[in-house]
């Protein structure tokens, strides 16, 4: 019988917070029922172990992450667009270290398809619209964006930028700043 209390919900609830404090490599099925007192085997009737946890805490990620960029882009266009969307990863990740590594775990075509991670394409895809980008083109700037972001939030996490004198925030304009002149020329494909 399952123990009154443990839901699926509330076990990947807990597994982002353990994922955000500790990194999603402590997420664990056994780390997670210390969390709510119990033998590892009570959560299995609920998930299926380690590996469910962390693709819960990926769906979560995804879901409030594509929350915050709708919310964000809401009455916005052009560079307030990209700065509003780039931001709201970027504040996501600051807040949520391990939930926003979850996020990047891949996801097999089925649950990636019925994820938010389509809402995120479609996001980048509404930023675009501010620059008039016609398909192939589109496709290549959402990727292009996507690596972008992606890339300097990771080593802005990793501290890749803490050896330079240069601000990371000014480096943060600036590359916005370049990314919007790019797309504004309609060559970001």
């Amino acid at each position: 019988m399952a123990r009154a209390g443990l839901t699926p919900e509330r076990l990947v609830a807990a597994a982002a917070e353990l994922a955000d404090e500790a990194g999603l490599a402590q997420v664990t099925a056994s780390a997670v029922a210390r969390r709510f007192d119990v033998k590892a085997a009570s959560l299995y009737s609920h998930i299926g172990g380690t590996d469910d946890l962390r693709t819960g805490v990926a769906l979560l990620a995804l879901r409030e992450m594509a929350d915050r960029v709708a919310e964000a882009l809401a009455g916005r266009s052009g560079r307030d667009a990209l700065a509003a969307f780039a931001g709201a990863y970027r504040d996501y990740a600051r807040a949520h270290p391990g939930r926003y590594e979850a996020a990047r775990l891949p996801l097999d075509h089925e649950t990636a398809m019925a994820s938010a991670g389509v809402r995120h394409s479609q996001l980048a895809r509404a930023v675009l619209r501010g620059y008039d980008i016609a398909e192939p083109d589109q496709t290549h700037a959402v990727r292009l964006l996507g690596s972008v972001f992606h890339g300097y939030i990771s080593l802005e996490a990793a501290t890749g930028f803490s050896h330079t004198p240069v601000d990371s925030d000014t480096s943060w304009q600036w590359t916005l700043d370049r990314l919007d002149a790019l797309l504004r020329s309609g060559s970001a494909g």
